[in-house]
């Protein structure tokens, strides 16, 4: 394998082992400020303000306002997904923990990209569903079902 394509995986290995760590923070911010939506209004803000200042500081920006104005409606969502399963993941973590919560999170995501991909939504090369992705999926819901029992 190519050292680039082993560094994204390493990044991506990294950056999914930081979410639990985020839930939990998230969670312990929960009780202290008022519940889970404001736990993710108040982890939203912080990297807003982090963004911010990475974009001011090393000045890496393209920031193309047509582009943008021109973009659909539904190019938006992304922000809401993603307060959606913030304000989620701090409420629910810290009744199943975090082994099984980020083990549905997989599967779930697992699914849902198995199904983008079959169909090649949101731009996706088509890669249809086979029997070894099947398989692998239901190799998740037994991990899930093995977590949740141990």
């Amino acid at each position: 394998m190519q050292t680039r394509y082993l560094l994204l995986m390493l990044m991506t290995i990294v950056t999914g082992s930081i979410l639990p760590i985020q839930a939990g923070i998230n969670s312990k911010l929960s009780k202290v400020a008022g519940g889970p939506v404001i736990a993710a209004f108040i982890s939203f803000f912080t990297g807003t303000v982090i963004l911010i200042l990475y974009i001011i500081l090393t000045r890496k920006h393209n920031f193309q306002w047509t582009g943008i104005k021109a973009a659909p409606i539904w190019f938006f969502t992304g922000g809401l997904i993603g307060a959606f399963y913030v304000s989620a993941i701090t409420w629910v973590v810290p009744s199943l923990g975090a082994a099984l919560t980020f083990a549905l999170v997989i599967t779930g995501q697992l699914i849902a990209a198995m199904i983008i991909d079959h169909y090649g939504w949101l731009g996706m090369a088509v890669k249809e569903i086979s029997a070894g992705r099947i398989i692998g999926a239901l190799l998740l819901v037994a991990g899930v079902i093995l977590i949740r029992k141990y």
